[in-house]
């Protein structure tokens, strides 16, 4: 911007752009989380978000346009989007939100850049140029394409490499080997003990656990024992707990647990053994390809 030019701002426009930007963002967030989101609520948090923009250029107060106040913000907007339920959700959120943010907006950047030829500015923090509102919208479209299939291809880069691991588990004095998907959002506890839970399938413990048990899951939730055998009622039902869960297809649903003697996790040449462990298992395949048969969190 030369010395002398006067500088015209659509503030109704720059609060337009951050509305898409911040959306995007938000949504990019949802699908590497696999969240649920509200168009409503994300909507909302993305004005908040583009409102905070406008604002900070009209105020200038030091504090206003802060750090901490930036991260206040994104605390706000993450948690109304997304309805966090704890804290450890709302920072992995809130940090996922910052790396896609950040890559959103060296992308979108580059792509005004080479479409306007250059002729763009920085005032303040905000991109100023001779570009229409189109232009910035593919610019935001077209990083938000690329953002999604780069977070994929890491994805699974990541997953073939180092997210599946061997594990070991002893339950009723018999051990069973197989593979499991170390899952970031597994974070299913046991709701009495807050004991983690491995989520594994019911037929890995055939030999292991009576089959009159394994066969009879979605009954033994229910309260129906009919068919349970008096030495299963007596020896395993008083170890068996139930675990109620918001994933693997369903929104509200039940798993009947056991406490594991012993878990031994060996992944990267290293070994962890755990003992504090309930087994939750799940009645269908886990994998479509059989790659896993199981899923444990970060412990």
């Amino acid at each position: 911007m030369h010395s002398g030019e006067k500088m015209t701002i659509y503030l109704d426009v720059i609060f337009l752009e951050n509305l898409i930007l911040n959306f995007l963002i938000l949504y990019a967030v949802r699908i590497e989380t696999k969240s649920k989101i509200k168009i409503l609520k994300t909507i909302l948090s993305s004005s908040i978000g583009s409102a905070y923009t406008v604002l900070a250029y009209l105020i200038n107060n030091v504090f206003f346009q802060s750090i901490i106040m930036k991260l206040l913000l994104s605390v706000v907007m993450i948690y109304i989007a997304f309805e966090t339920k704890n804290l450890k959700e709302l920072i992995k959120k809130l940090l996922l939100f910052y790396l896609t943010s950040f890559a959103f907006a060296g992308g979108a950047l580059a792509i005004i850049y080479v479409v306007n030829t250059g002729k763009i500015s920085i005032h303040d923090g905000v991109i100023y140029g001779k570009y229409t509102l189109l232009t910035i919208v593919i610019g935001i479209i077209v990083s938000f394409m690329v953002l999604i299939i780069s977070f994929k291809l890491i994805k699974n880069k990541i997953y073939k490499t180092d997210l599946i691991c061997n594990i070991t588990i002893r339950v009723n004095n018999k051990g069973l080997k197989t593979k499991a998907l170390i899952d970031t959002g597994n974070l299913l506890k046991e709701p009495i003990t807050n004991t983690s839970v491995i989520v594994a399938e019911h037929t890995l413990f055939k030999g292991i656990i009576p089959d009159d048990i394994l066969e009879h899951t979605e009954n033994i939730l229910g309260g129906d024992l009919n068919g349970i055998s008096e030495v299963a009622k007596n020896k395993l039902l008083p170890k068996m707990r139930i675990i109620p869960f918001s994933s693997l297809g369903k929104q509200n649903g039940l798993l009947l647990g056991i406490k594991a003697q012993e878990v031994i996790i060996e992944q990267n040449e290293e070994i962890r053994r755990m003992e504090k462990i309930i087994i939750g298992l799940y009645n269908k395949k886990l994998s479509k390809r059989k790659e896993y048969h199981a899923l444990i969190g970060l412990f």
